[in-house]
């Protein structure tokens, strides 16, 4: 490769194409013309002896090529942003900025009030999105900075993306307070008799909780599957049924609703909540901030 006759605007094509599957979509992006980013992708090609792309049907694919440069070529035009835009300076007093976050409802409840309300002290003028991010596309989002960083359960992603433990939770139950059965306390015995709601996302399959009482030889009675905390904790007030959350989430539960917060019977692992950036972002002074600032939000969350 002649790295003299390379056009460095050709790694913005390239990145486009890769974000947006396709020649015609990144043309968009880029507001230039199809042809136009065709031929740049050509050029791209010739340099490399790689077709870098290849077609799927609809939709292009990336080689083994695109996927083992993407990352250094995202860093290096994040990297010459920052440099353009104020040598790599963040002042959060002024910022006119938008952060995008991953995160779970639950955590919404319980991190996000803590969160929202010191950041509107100290940098009144960014904005927020708070999104889910489906686990198997959570690397590569943080990669391409579609999502800033991200808080979720123990992950089995790569080495490029960094995490920091920022909460370590007890599950607890919650139970109607006119629940007959039940007064203060909980024991395993009691627990297993009662029936259960079960908050999840997912039509099918245990939830954490179901998979971790399983591995010590549990098992409970599930009569309902819904999405939310807050409908859950409804149902606990008309019904008889228990639902397990972390603590966090079940003492704001418990100041809003007519409920009874017990201790969870046993510990059981697997409920702490990790925060996640990509390595891509490491030094970035405005993703740094914002990692600082979710830490500081969930110990006072936690105390």
């Amino acid at each position: 490769m002649d790295r003299s006759k390379i056009d460095l605007n050709l790694f913005l094509i390239f990145d486009a194409i890769y974000t947006e599957g396709g020649v015609t979509p990144a043309a968009k992006r880029l507001n230039l013309t199809q042809p136009a980013v065709s031929h740049a992708l050509s050029r791209l090609r010739d340099s490399f002896g790689d077709p870098l792309f290849v077609r799927n049907g609809r939709a292009i694919t990336p080689t083994p090529l695109a996927r083992r440069i993407v990352s250094s070529v995202r860093q290096s035009i994040h990297e010459l942003h920052a440099t353009m835009d104020g040598a790599g300076r963040f002042d959060p007093a002024i910022a006119r900025f938008k952060f995008t976050i991953g995160m779970r409802d639950i955590l919404e409840i319980s991190l996000l009030p803590e969160l929202i309300a010191k950041v509107r002290r100290l940098a009144p003028h960014v904005e927020f999105s708070i999104v889910k991010v489906n686990r198997r596309q959570l690397e590569a989002e943080l990669a391409a900075g579609v999502v800033d960083v991200a808080i979720d359960v123990r992950l089995p992603l790569s080495a490029e993306v960094r995490y920091h433990q920022i909460m370590d939770p007890r599950l607890c139950v919650l139970a109607s307070k006119k629940h007959q059965r039940l007064q203060r306390r909980l024991s395993l015995k009691a627990y297993l008799a009662e029936q259960h709601v079960v908050v999840t996302s997912r039509r099918k399959g245990q939830s954490i909780e179901d998979v971790e009482l399983s591995h010590l030889g549990h098992r409970r009675k599930v009569r309902l599957r819904c999405q939310h905390y807050f409908a859950a904790a409804r149902i606990v007030c008309h019904t008889d049924l228990l639902c397990s959350m972390t603590e966090p989430t079940a003492r704001i539960l418990g100041e809003l609703l007519p409920v009874q917060v017990l201790r969870f019977p046993l510990r059981l692992p697997h409920f702490g909540a990790f925060l996640y950036w990509h390595s891509n972002f490491e030094a970035d002074p405005a993703n740094s901030w914002l990692r600082t600032q979710i830490i500081d939000a969930a110990t006072r969350t936690a105390t």
